[in-house]
């Protein structure tokens, strides 16, 4: 019985060297097309930082409005309909903050300088 280990080291056929450098190569080339760009990366930044501060304005609002619903339950014992009523308008102000940090709505300034269409 011959001896397979011996078999399989002589098996290597003549262009397997050149066969291995060609893919290499094609996959050094597939990886290059593959990976992401500066821009694109500081894209990516860009957008989990704006997602971050969109939701902490929204967040932010929602707990101040709580906070101050609790003040207002303590301060008149109205308990819990200052909370209610003031974690509606929290959650209304986070709306309002979230749309003007996204720049759907103009802020109270810029709007009172526009002027109305002359017609």
């Amino acid at each position: 019985m011959p001896d397979q280990t011996n078999e399989r080291e002589g098996a290597d056929k003549p262009g397997t060297d050149e066969r291995l450098g060609r893919l290499s190569e094609a996959l050094d080339q597939a990886r290059e097309k593959s990976a992401p760009t500066k821009s694109q990366r500081t894209s990516s930044v860009r957008g989990y930082g704006q997602a971050m501060r969109l939701s902490s304005e929204f967040i932010a609002g929602i707990l101040v409005g709580a906070a101050l619903g609790w003040a207002v339950d303590q301060l008149l014992g109205i308990s819990p309909w200052g909370l209610i009523v003031f974690l509606i308008l929290g959650f209304a102000a986070g709306v309002l903050n979230l749309l003007r940090a996204a720049k759907m709505v103009d802020d109270p300034a810029v709007r009172l300088d526009k002027k109305p269409p002359q017609g």
